[in-house]
């Protein structure tokens, strides 16, 4: 059975900044048996970013839409998974207002991550907190899943403005405010194909060009990726192929690019 200390061992042993920014997307069982369950998951990645800002997704795409166009902030659960549901509960959390693509943030600087999301009409728009965590140089954690759920990714097909990806029309949502107030949130829904199911694709050329590494985190297999070299990695490939993601075929040798400098390839360390 894992406990809280080995998970922090665990933690403490894959490089990531706990001054800095970690967004987790997360399959609880594949973590196993740990003693405390999902709260002590949470306990554990929240005091490892005390001093910095964790985030997890808290998505409501799957059944916010123009039948039921209201999210709520303080009620609506999320639909990626239990640590998201639970933590966007916990005291101190703050929730982004995106009808659709919110997270939930803890530490110092939540409220200034957060703000502003609703005013964004397209899940992953630059200006929003996933932009912000290019900004911030963030971490992802997958946390016993794979780059298929990796949301960021969609973020650097919006941001280099990949056609087809993206509705011309606008759904009229609405968010409901913790205050209680609605506000108007028309909205660009993701479209096409399931193109994130094709993310997997890129997984080698990341971790060759040191924009993916990888740990363990009780029994389940972590990888964790540079926001900042994985959006530069990404964005040159689709600028030599638009269409990228638009198969499940594996890459052939012309698509993989020139690996970055070996001085953004260092794995960095910080004190436990």
């Amino acid at each position: 059975m894992h406990t809280a200390e080995s998970l922090k061992e665990q933690l403490a042993e894959m490089g990531i900044d706990p001054r800095g920014t970690l967004l987790v997307h997360s399959s609880l069982k594949s973590i196993g048996e740990v003693q405390g369950g999902a709260d002590t998951v949470l306990d554990v990645l929240a005091d490892y970013m005390k001093d910095g800002l964790l985030v997890l997704p808290t998505h409501t795409w799957s059944y916010i839409n123009a039948e039921n166009p209201r999210f709520s902030v303080l009620e609506s659960p999320s639909c990626v998974g239990i640590l998201p549901e639970l933590f966007r509960r916990r005291e101190g959390v703050i929730r982004s207002w995106h009808p659709t693509h919110s997270v939930a943030a803890l530490g110092t600087d939540a409220g200034d991550f957060t703000a502003g999301d609703e005013r964004w009409d397209t899940p992953c728009a630059r200006g929003s907190v996933y932009g912000k965590l290019l900004d911030r140089k963030a971490d992802i954690m997958l946390l016993g899943v794979d780059l298929r759920r990796n949301t960021f990714i969609h973020g650097i097909e919006e941001w280099v403005d990949i056609p087809g990806r993206m509705t011309d029309d606008h759904e009229q949502l609405y968010t409901v405010t913790p205050a209680g107030e609605e506000i108007s949130v028309p909205s660009r829904r993701h479209c096409g194909l399931s193109w994130s199911q094709h993310f997997w694709k890129v997984e080698q050329v990341l971790e060759d060009g040191g924009a993916l590494r990888r740990g363990s985190f009780g029994d389940a297999a972590v990888m964790i990726c540079g926001t900042g070299e994985t959006t530069e990695i990404i964005s040159r490939m689709l600028a030599d192929n638009p269409d990228l993601f638009s198969d499940n075929e594996p890459l052939t040798g012309e698509a993989v690019p020139e690996p970055l400098p070996p001085t953004s390839r260092e794995k960095p360390e910080y004190g436990r």
